[in-house]
Parts: structure tokens; sequence; C-alpha cells
């Protein structure tokens, strides 16, 4: 019996007219995505990053050479507004991790470049950060993810 058992638990003696059976699985993934959120947010921090950071150096990187994205796609890539992402490419900035350029198609407009030391700290933290998620997973047989993954796909497609 795990703590979302003891809720449904206490809902059913108290609520018995409720079918709270949705509540059980929905609970359980909002608790899970708290602990896999600490846990990745620890690996991260052992390279100086957090989930918001990294989102961005690895869209840049996984964008490929020459890993520059305008601010418009960051956003569109990241789902931030466009003061949440000017926030975050200040610090980055601030950082070393990446330069702001005219965009030399339209001198408007500025593009967003990984620097050489954003792109080797990117690397590495991408090199940890799949690590953890194998080490969080390994609970799980090649199958159970496999279908784990399935029904997730299918599930989340209903909301995208």
């Amino acid at each position: 019996m795990d703590h979302v058992d003891r809720i449904l638990a206490q809902w059913n003696r108290e609520r018995p007219d409720l079918d709270v059976e949705p509540m059980g699985l929905l609970g359980r993934l909002a608790r899970l995505r708290t602990h896999l959120a600490r846990e990745i947010e620890k690996a991260l921090a052992e390279h100086g990053l957090n989930s918001a950071s990294f989102d961005v150096l690895a869209t840049l990187r996984r964008s490929g050479p020459p890993y520059r994205l305008s601010p418009g796609d960051l956003i569109a890539t990241t789902m931030v507004s466009s003061g949440t992402m000017t926030n975050r490419l200040d610090q980055l900035e601030k950082a070393g991790l990446i330069a702001r350029s005219h965009n030399p198609d339209d001198r408007r407009s500025v593009i967003i470049a990984l620097t050489p030391k954003g792109s080797t700290l990117v690397d590495e933290a991408v090199t940890s950060h799949v690590a953890n998620q194998h080490r969080l997973l390994e609970n799980l047989s090649t199958d159970e993810r496999a279908s784990l993954d399935g029904l997730l796909r299918k599930f989340l497609g209903d909301f995208e």
C-alpha cells in the first residue's frame, strides 16, 4: 500500500458514492513527477545547471551545427513566455554559456548561439542526465518501459 492507496481508502470510506479510481492514477503521476523532478535537478546541479537552463542549452545543442536559434524558436521549443526566456538567456549569457548576435538575415533580431564553454558544459550535463534517467528507470524491465511508454504516449496524445 502506498501513500495514494491510503488517500483513496479514506475517500472510499468518506464518499463511497464516488469512483475515485482516476484520482489514484493521476495522483501517482503527480507524485512521481515531483520525485523525478527532484532527482533530475540534483543531477543537473552537479553541473551548475537547473532544468530551465539545461532546457535552453540542450535545445541549442540538439538543433545541430551551428547550434544557433532565434529567441522565437527557443520559446516555441521550450514553451515558456518571452519574459521568462529573456531572463534565462540573460543568466546564460552572464555565465558565458551563450552569446547573442545580430541575425545576419535581419539586423533587427538576434540569434542565440552556444559558446564553446556552453557546448562543453551541455555535452557533459546531457551525458550525466541520460545516465541518471537510466538509473531512475532501472527498476522497470525493458518490456515494462515499453508498455509504460506506449500508454503515456497515448494519454499525452489526447492533450497534444
